[in-house]
This record gives C-alpha cells, structure tokens and sequence, in this order.
C-alpha cells in the first residue's frame, strides 16, 4: 500500500512527465494502479520483472527530456518574433521582458 504525501505532485511529473501527470490526476485509484502497471513494464528495460535504480534513472531521463523538447516546441514560436526559425538576442528580450523594457 502506497501512501502519497502532500507534493506528490513532483514525483508523478518526474516520473511521468507533465501532461501525463495531469492524466492520472481525473483517473480512479484503480485506473491510476492500471496505467502505472503497464508503465512500470516499459521500464523494466531488461524484461526481468524488476525495475532498478539504474532503469529508473534512465525513465525519468526519458520522460524528462521529452518534456523539454515539447515545451521548447511550444514555446518557440513566441520567442520568434520574425518567424525566421532563429531566436536572436533582441527578440528574446522582447519576447521575455518586453512589457518591462
């Protein structure tokens, strides 16, 4: 039986990267134990029915750089001011601080 704290809400980021997060949190605690199930087989790398550190620290690597690339995705296009695929210092200035400028 697992017993979350307050802030859990860092760890299932980690774990499952924002936007699944945000998933499990209208799920059932029986949904949420099925979809964690079926998870924790994709991290099991060796298919031994085990996860260790190491293959947990690689998920999370995983799940964490995913998130990085799709948030730089979304935001891009609003620190590209010129739409000239490039990010020049004076449109991130503008897109970051140009309401204080």
């Amino acid at each position: 039986q697992h017993e979350d704290r307050p802030g859990f809400q860092y760890d299932h980021e980690a774990f499952l990267g924002k936007e699944e997060a945000r998933s499990f949190d209208q799920l059932s605690p029986e949904e949420s134990r099925e979809r964690l199930g079926k998870i924790v087989n994709r991290i099991d790398d060796n298919k031994d029915g085990y996860v260790t550190t190491e293959e947990l620290k690689n998920w999370i690597k995983r799940v964490q750089k995913r998130y990085i690339y799709e948030n730089v995705a979304k935001v891009w296009k609003d620190y590209d001011l010129n739409k000239d695929d490039k990010i020049v210092w004076e449109e991130y200035k503008q897109a970051t601080y140009g309401y204080y400028l």
